[in-house]
């Protein structure tokens, strides 16, 4: 019998990758309604380089989406 794991929470740059590649619009357009240069969108996209938290919300926004911070659970910021 296969033990199963529990299922990890994605990074939310692999969730934007993925909406950034179903969402029908093309690397050049994204880049032009978010403002952000069409290379750093392409290296992003190709795990070549990361973002900037402004630069995520930027494509975030094009793409209809939010980004929200969440603390993970278990963690509290008591103690600090």
């Amino acid at each position: 019998m296969k033990t199963m794991k529990p299922k990890q929470p994605q990074p939310v740059t692999n969730k934007l990758k993925r909406i950034i590649a179903e969402c029908g619009l093309s690397r050049y357009e994204i880049a032009r309604r978010s403002g952000v240069s069409e290379a750093a969108l392409s290296r992003f996209v190709n795990g070549q380089r990361g973002l900037s938290t402004d630069t995520l919300d930027r494509l975030a926004r094009t793409l209809g989406l939010e980004l929200v911070a969440r603390q993970p659970k278990g963690r509290t910021t008591k103690g600090r």
